[in-house]
């Protein structure tokens, strides 16, 4: 589990490959501004929870409440990536003392179901999943190519993204096990339950080749109060290719709607270390601390 900065606390939850490291470039951005907490999900490599499809999300649910308590935070700005979105929403539907805010980042539609394709490769993931892999990469290239015209930059970014994903590889089987869970879960019921303040964010109109924002957007009508932001110049990747201004838009949002004098929650962010200090080097950037917990 990663606990680095300072500040009001924010979870951060990964998208459907469930490894933290995909989102390496926004943790120490966001944690110039606030305490990030992360973490990989259920079954990932170095995640200390077991994945249990009987459990269904409340398998989620128990691990984001696990980091709240080793960090000794009471409650926090719930954030979550692409399908992480899902599980953020479900928490604060379920978990509203400890949610202080909700963030839900090119989060698929509360009514989510796989294309044909798709479910094809959920059905036989190891058999299909170097097709995925292609048609992935084919997005991510057609994102990257408009996120930055120069092919240099282009180049850059795609073996900086490159990197992180050959160092912390998505499991077929295991995005295919999670992607059914949110087949069998009422998402639309969740919304009407949300009464903390939340931001929805989405790349540009046209430029998310994952998540079209249209379908994002549906939060912003079925959560009350509901308020949205573009991350400008990026559709699904904002987090790797804009991680500054994606941190500006989540700690601005907390900062307007969390008052931290009051809230015991901020306040315990900046307590005494949890754990013992080592170093943390996050997308070949300058060195953080990062706060271990025992």
């Amino acid at each position: 589990m990663i606990d680095l900065g300072n500040g009001p606390p924010v979870v951060l939850i990964p998208g459907i490959q469930g490894r933290w490291e995909w989102m390496r470039p926004a943790v120490p951005a966001l944690a110039r501004r606030m305490r990030v907490i992360t973490f990989s999900l259920p079954g990932e490599p170095g995640s200390d929870s077991r994945f249990d499809e009987s459990r269904g999300f409340d398998g989620f649910i128990a691990q984001i409440d696990a980091a709240l308590e080793r960090t000794g935070v009471s409650a926090a700005t719930i954030c979550g990536v692409s399908f992480g979105g899902l599980i953020a929403l479900r928490y604060a539907a379920v978990r509203p003392e400890r949610t202080r805010a909700l963030v839900l980042v090119s989060t698929p539609a509360p009514d989510w179901s796989p294309s044909p394709p798709l479910r094809r490769s959920m059905k036989h993931p190891r058999v299909l999943f170097p097709m995925f892999v292609l048609g992935a990469g084919r997005r991510v290239w057609q994102e990257l190519s408009r996120t930055f015209p120069d092919w240099k930059q282009r180049v850059s970014a795609a073996a900086r993204y490159g990197v992180i994903v050959l160092g912390a590889p998505g499991g077929p089987t295991r995005m295919s096990r999670r992607g059914l869970l949110a087949l069998g879960t009422n998402f639309q019921d969740d919304c009407a339950r949300v009464n903390v303040p939340t931001l929805i964010v989405t790349g540009e109109p046209g430029m998310d080749q994952v998540v079209p924002p249209a379908t994002t957007l549906q939060y912003a009508r079925l959560i009350k109060g509901g308020q949205v932001a573009c991350l400008e110049a990026t559709g699904h990747l904002g987090i790797i290719t804009r991680p500054e201004r994606f941190a500006e838009l989540i700690a601005d949002f907390t900062s307007a709607h969390v008052d931290v004098k009051r809230d015991p929650a901020a306040a315990s962010a900046t307590a005494a270390t949890v754990g013992a200090d080592r170093q943390l080097r996050v997308g070949g950037g300058p060195e953080y601390q990062e706060r271990a917990s025992s």
